[in-house]
């Protein structure tokens, strides 16, 4: 109890952690960590965000399961991918009692609820901004999160692959069979497991951002095998190299001209 108890408190405002040269305090040592996690809780039915001067917010949709990435199809219809992390049976054996703190920290936060694996579509046919149809485009997938329309065709990036359905204007359910386009970096020691994905502006090539299996490669290079980059494949053959490592958790991308951007 008395090493639970233990703790620290900040010394330095928040204003002072700006800048090019912030000061930064002495690291402390302790035998356990300071660990504060927020409990995640929903926005209650009367909250909403506070909207700069001049715009408002509503909920455009509500009660879905996880919602990780929206993707607006060109006719205006909403994609979501409903989805969290894959199970992963080896985080225990490979991480011991370490495994098992970040297991519980996670649940706390929020973050160790099943994923839904599924895409939902949402429709707004009466524009006023809120969702009126809503309905399961795409069921069984594998912990999905990007999404990129090319002509007829619909990819996703699931966690361990990237696999496309056909699509035309106006589908409310996919009307074809899910078909794999290329492996992705998975495996059962899966951190940073989302897949961000976008097309290059002429269709041809895909691009996935993969994150990496850790901070510093504690659990050995052979799970960073792959990862920690952004991936380039031909959309047709499936073919694909690295095109820009070190980036130890790439998700957004979004063109400028030729230059493609990314948070990471």
């Amino acid at each position: 109890m008395l090493i639970a108890a233990c703790g620290e408190s900040a010394t330095l405002a928040v204003d002072t952690g700006y800048g090019a040269d912030p000061p930064l305090p002495e690291p402390v040592e302790a035998l356990i960590p300071t660990v504060k996690i927020a409990p995640a809780k929903p926005w209650e039915d009367s909250e909403l965000p506070t909207a700069h001067h001049g715009t408002a917010v509503k909920a455009f949709a509500s009660d879905l399961d996880h919602p990780r990435w929206v993707y607006v199809l060109p006719n205006g219809d909403v994609l979501v991918a409903e989805s969290n992390a894959p199970e992963r049976p080896l985080r225990d054996e490979l991480l011991g009692i370490k495994g098992k703190v970040m297991g519980m920290v996670m649940k706390r936060a929020g973050a160790a609820t099943p994923s839904a694996d599924r895409i939902t579509l949402l429709r707004d046919t009466d524009g006023d901004g809120v969702a009126d149809v809503r309905t399961v485009f795409l069921a069984d997938l594998r912990s999905p999160f990007g999404m990129a329309l090319v002509d007829n065709e619909l990819f996703i990036a699931n966690t361990d692959a990237l696999v496309k359905v056909p699509y035309q204007t106006g589908d409310t359910e996919a009307s074809g069979p899910v078909s794999k386009v290329a492996d992705l970096p998975g495996g059962p020691l899966n951190h940073h497991w989302t897949k961000g994905l976008l097309a290059s502006p002429d269709g041809g090539r895909l691009y996935v951002s993969v994150g990496s299996n850790s901070n510093v490669a504690e659990h050995g290079m052979k799970h960073e095998e792959g990862r920690a980059a952004i991936w380039v494949f031909d959309r047709t053959s499936g073919e694909g190299r690295v095109f820009a490592s070190g980036l130890r958790n790439p998700v957004g991308m979004a063109w400028q001209g030729d230059t493609l951007w990314t948070s990471v």
